[in-house]
């Protein structure tokens, strides 16, 4: 996990400034990165969920139990199950089921167990008497090494299979000590470990994409100039080389890959690396996140609004949560992200949906520092009914993109090309830590067509660039009832382009 500790000197000021004037005001002043901070609240209300005075809760993961409870696994080793999540004033009730655990990034259940990934090791948590307390604990995988305190475990919900999935960082951040630092590792039914991909380097979380396919958030860092969302391909490297060490150990894996030349572009080496899988979702630096972490897909059947099948993810740094939709174009995941919610109290480390559809979001500001000024929380965010007015989602054509929005487009602005400004970027793929944005360009929007409902433009450009991130900028574009767009910007990653039918 990087929560970029490198840009303390900015939050140091804010925390200066925030002794200097009224909290309140600093929070929202700061809180405003996208500019919507005060519209954003008329469509998805945050509600605080509060926290016993005695308690200490550090939420690092969520599972939702078949009575509707929510399970949480916290940073400091506990486990407590709650109720009341979803009332309208809640004053939930917490309960503790386990402790002594270590660094909570990962919660699932089955057949009356936790599945727990700590920094050690996965452990089935079980209450054999029905007490309500855990009274047994059996190592389900330690096939891992731990030794340093960075080197966390983030794991997976049950694939449909039956298998969970790790997602190990590396030690220290920035080498490889331990066995299979580094690695994705599958656990199955039956409790073997098989490791399968390689190249990680300071994941945030694991899970399915909206299609069913295992993704993980990669921060940014050395071969990583931005967070990405990544597809975990068996077989596959993520794209940093210092945990080839421990392929002698995963046979299944073959020989350990080509090493990558530090300068190029990750289009190119790609070409290189015959593993190397390319970053399918890009997060602009500062813009769309710092550290970005747990992430979960919308299926709440349209109770969280008009992004159904979607993907929400937070931000540790940023205090923020944002969205991301996958499409796979000639075999090869990408897609893009949006922004979507800011001002939450404390750095988010996970998420996840309640029975009634809202967003449960928790972390804290332990370790290092971020935006929000409350050192751990519970919220929830929750749609007001009212619409915004949004990109919905972006797709990629063979000449253009496929623009899908919440509310009908006004037909003067919304078939004026001009209005559609789009700009392309990529990173320099390299052993520094984070990187610039480079190769800029400007394609021209030649053409747009829009449907007769008002709710999908298809853009013509003069070019895709492939292994460029296309920044959208819609500022102009106006709905039918004159709203402006709640945030202008998204980005989409272009990896691969389809083929003209």
């Amino acid at each position: 996990m990087n929560f970029c500790a490198n840009r303390i000197l900015t939050v140091l000021a804010g925390l200066f400034f925030a002794g200097a004037l009224n909290v309140s005001s600093w929070a929202e002043e700061v809180g405003d990165m996208w500019g919507t901070a005060s519209r954003e609240r008329e469509y998805y209300k945050l509600v605080n969920l509060p926290i016993p005075k005695d308690l200490v809760v550090e939420a690092g993961a969520f599972v939702t139990l078949p009575d509707k409870r929510i399970a949480i696994g916290t940073r400091r080793g506990d486990i407590y199950l709650l109720s009341g999540v979803d009332e309208e004033k809640p004053n939930p009730k917490y309960e503790l089921f386990a402790s002594g655990l270590d660094e909570i990034f990962g919660l699932a259940y089955k057949d009356d167990a936790f599945y727990v990934s700590q920094s050690c090791e996965m452990t089935r948590v079980t209450d054999r008497n029905t007490d309500g307390k855990a009274d047994l604990f059996e190592v389900i995988s330690d096939a891992w090494g731990y030794a340093n305190y960075h080197e966390y475990a983030f794991g997976s919900k049950f694939d449909p299979q039956g298998n969970l999935y790790v997602a190990l960082g590396l030690s220290s951040s920035y080498h490889s000590r331990a066995l299979f630092r580094g690695w994705a590792l599958k656990i199955t039914p039956k409790g073997k470990t098989i490791p399968i991909a390689s190249g990680l380097r300071s994941p945030g979380g694991i899970g399915p994409n909206e299609h069913g396919a295992l993704f993980y958030i990669e921060s940014q860092g050395p071969w990583n100039s931005s967070c990405s969302l990544k597809f975990v391909k068996e077989g596959g490297f993520m794209g940093h080389p210092i945990s080839y060490n421990w392929y002698k150990y995963a046979p299944g894996m073959g020989a350990s890959p080509t090493q990558p030349e530090s300068g190029g572009r990750i289009a190119t080496e790609k070409e290189r690396v015959k593993q190397l899988v390319p970053y399918a979702v890009v997060f602009p630096y500062i813009r769309m996140g710092r550290s970005i972490t747990g992430y979960v897909v919308n299926k709440t059947n349209g109770k969280f609004g008009p992004f159904e099948n979607q993907i929400f993810l937070g931000d540790y740094t940023q205090s923020i949560v944002m969205r991301a939709t996958t499409e796979k174009v000639n075999g090869v995941w990408q897609g893009a992200c949006y922004p979507f919610r800011e001002g939450l109290s404390t750095g988010i480390l996970n998420v996840q949906f309640t029975p009634n559809g809202n967003l449960l979001c928790g972390g804290t500001n332990r370790g290092w520092p971020v935006r929000g000024i409350k050192p751990f929380a519970l919220e929830r965010l929750q749609w007001t009914g009212r619409m915004p007015f949004e990109i919905e989602r972006i797709n990629i054509t063979p000449q253009g993109f496929d623009l899908r929005f919440t509310k009908p487009v006004d037909i003067t602005t919304g078939e004026d090309p001009k209005n559609y400004k789009v700009s392309t970027f990529t990173h320099i793929y390299h052993g520094g830590y984070g990187g610039p944005e480079v190769d800029e360009t400007v394609p021209t929007v030649q053409a747009v067509r829009l449907s007769s409902d008002g709710l999908r433009a298809t853009i013509q450009l003069s070019n895709l660039k492939i292994g460029h991130v296309h920044e959208f900028d819609f500022v102009t574009l106006r709905s039918r009832d004159g709203e402006e767009l709640l945030h202008r910007h998204a980005y989409y990653t272009v990896n691969e382009v389809p083929a003209a039918r």
